[in-house]
């Protein structure tokens, strides 16, 4: 029996009103859906090109501008 979602564990709201799952709930699940979710802990992995390659190269973007490696 599936368990029921877990708010700011599971998922949480964002600015819009949207849903969004966290990276938690992504390894829970265990593969990429292939939507190109914001915190895919699978490097979109079944993301079609070229939206893939955008996405990854947006979260480098991020990575950088943050200061992080």
């Amino acid at each position: 029996m599936k368990q029921p979602l877990v708010e700011n564990i599971d998922f949480y709201y964002n600015e819009q009103g949207y849903m969004v799952f966290t990276e938690k709930f992504h390894l829970d699940r265990g593969f990429c859906c292939g939507n190109g979710c914001r915190h895919c802990p699978y490097n979109f992995e079944s993301v079609p090109e070229p939206k893939k390659s955008i996405l990854l190269a947006k979260r480098q973007e991020n990575k950088n501008t943050k200061g992080e490696r």
